[in-house]
């Protein structure tokens, strides 16, 4: 397949909250994003993907609605809305926005509805069990910490819960439920909304048996996340989905399904699957997690130093399982990981800037369609705030709780793995300049700004044409004139060396090589001989140039693109 729009756009993620400022309330919004656009035209964006902005009591930064269809005060008016459309389309740009499907806020009408009895139209719009001999219903973990279940006096009954207690989750088997979603979606496609990004989607059907399962040494609750992750009913509701909604446009579906593996993958987006355009999954995101570790933090906070094989082999797996029978998706960073300038780069003043151009070069001559997330283009870093009431993260606090206030770690400790990997670095407000607050705003911010502004700004990014968003603007320029880039074949070498990702790619008659070091040590290359030609021509470097020869001295973090062919 080839020729889609949604294959040859590059998308750029925006979390409203943290993107502009417009009226100086301290919080982000929707004309914010409008002043804003033509900065990221001129980055060559063709398509914005919009955090929610829908009605909501923010327990999770917009991911709990209570309204699909309306727009937060926080953020501004629908009419705010209705222009950002128009001025999109004005630019040839597009938006997908984020649809939210798994849960709704507990504030939400069908959840205030729902709870009210066990007889009444919306109660089986959620998840309801009875308790066992005072226990909840099963021992399953939620994905924030803690119970999936939260019981509820009104009518002695449990509702599931996922992520938070203030986000219960939608009852998929309820067809009457699906319907009133669907006419939801038709309502915003209609309003001329370009696509979405469907949150959590792996998670749209449970083991309704509910078992339980064995608890893990120091841990309340049983981390069975399969139990209502990436289930086959799964499929038959999307395919459903696409029949009666998606199918009738001409637009951009991305689902979100972290923990998916290939095989996963293609079912939610092959192209005779009849699903998605395309998957999001965190695969390359958690190569660096050590699960093998006893540590007393699970998941995502224990981490391990960079093993540059596995991040190839995983990004690799992708390029290669894909190829011809699916479409990838190209991203480093988003709302819900740390700043891969942090992570996977070196955020060092010695190196950000040579570090952050390898790694857009790295993955975004790949194949796929590229989501750069707010900041990633002017190489902003993860935040290290000293007092956890800094942080606004509900995920972050469950894990304070359950480990600092039960004397199971220490503050410094968990402080640390926060400023690792918390959702909050990539959350900080977006640094405009070095002005106040990093011309986010003119008074407070809604969370403190990194304070790095000073050094690390659009501003100063736009005065240098040496920077960071002019290279990434000449990765996207050579991306839309290349066809070579984007539906070109994927071929991995030197895939066990420690330091050096070596890559080509090959359409019809071209063929380009990309060639990086992962690390600050000077490392030499033996190119391999088929690759060595005569007339091969650098199209892209963050040094000076230095000519494709069997044996190449790298220089830290260096990063070429030669033309083969």
């Amino acid at each position: 397949m080839m020729g889609k729009w949604w294959q040859e756009a590059v998308v750029y993620q925006i979390y409203p909250r943290s993107f502009y400022d417009s009226n100086n309330d301290g919080i982000g919004d929707i004309q914010g994003i409008i002043e804003k656009l033509d900065y990221l035209k001129n980055l060559g964006v063709t398509t914005i993907w919009v955090c929610p902005f829908y009605k909501s009591p923010m327990d999770d930064q917009g991911y709990d609605v209570s309204d699909f269809f309306e727009v937060s005060e926080d953020y501004g008016t629908f009419l705010d809305l209705k222009n950002l459309i128009d001025e999109l389309h004005n630019r040839n740009m597009r938006l997908i926005i984020d649809l939210v499907l798994n849960h709704t806020s507990d504030e939400h009408p069908w959840f205030i509805e729902s709870r009210k009895s066990k007889d009444n139209d919306y109660r089986d719009y959620y998840i309801w069990q009875n308790g066992k001999e005072d226990e909840p219903p099963t021992n399953w973990e939620s994905f924030f910490g803690g119970s999936v279940w939260e019981y509820d006096n009104s009518t002695d009954e449990y509702y599931m819960h996922i992520f938070s207690k203030k986000m219960p989750d939608l009852n998929w088997n309820n067809s009457h439920m699906r319907k009133d979603i669907y006419k939801m979606m038709h309502w915003w496609l209609k309003k001329g909304v370009d696509g979405f990004r469907v949150d959590a989607v792996a998670h749209l059907d449970r083991n309704f048996n509910f078992p339980n399962h064995p608890v893990p040494s120091g841990r309340d609750y049983s981390p069975c996340y399969y139990e209502f992750s990436n289930r086959p009913k799964v499929h038959e509701r999307i395919q459903e989905m696409v029949d009666e909604v998606l199918s009738k446009y001409d637009v951009m579906t991305v689902g979100e399904a972290g923990g998916a593996s290939i095989e996963d993958t293609l079912k939610y987006c092959a192209y005779n699957r009849n699903e998605f355009n395309m998957l999001i999954s965190f695969d390359h995101c958690w190569v660096d997690v050590d699960d093998a570790s006893a540590e007393y933090v699970p998941g995502k906070w224990t981490f391990k130093s960079l093993h540059l094989p596995d991040l190839k082999k995983s990004l690799a797996k992708y390029q290669i399982e894909l190829y011809g029978k699916a479409w990838n998706t190209l991203f480093w960073s988003n709302h819900d990981q740390p700043r891969v300038l942090s992570h996977y780069g070196n955020d060092s003043v010695a190196y950000r800037k040579i570090s952050a151009k390898m790694l857009g070069t790295v993955l975004y001559f790949m194949g796929g369609t590229p989501f750069i997330y707010q900041g990633e283009e002017i190489g902003m870093t993860n935040v290290s705030y000293p007092n956890i009431n800094d942080y606004k993260d509900v995920e972050i606090f469950t894990l304070y709780n359950e480990t600092v206030l039960k004397n199971v770690a220490t503050k410094e400790d968990i402080l640390n793995r926060i400023h690792k990997r918390s959702r909050d670095n990539a959350r900080t407000p977006m640094q405009w300049d070095n002005s106040q607050n990093a011309g986010f705003s003119r008074v407070e911010p809604w969370m403190k700004v990194n304070p790095n502004y000073v050094d690390i700004n659009a501003r100063d990014n736009l005065r240098d044409k040496d920077s960071i968003y002019y290279y990434y603007q000449k990765i996207f320029e050579i991306r839309q004139n290349t066809k070579c880039f984007i539906y070109g074949k994927f071929k991995l070498y030197l895939e066990d060396d420690l330091n050096i990702f070596m890559y080509t790619r090959s359409f019809e008659k071209e063929c380009y090589l990309v060639l990086a070091n992962f690390f600050e040590d000077y490392i030499k290359v033996e190119v391999p001989n088929n690759l060595v030609k005569k007339d091969a021509s650098i199209i892209l470097s963050n040094y000076e140039k230095q000519p494709l020869n069997n044996e190449i001295h790298l220089r830290p973090f260096e990063a070429i693109v030669y033309r083969l062919q």
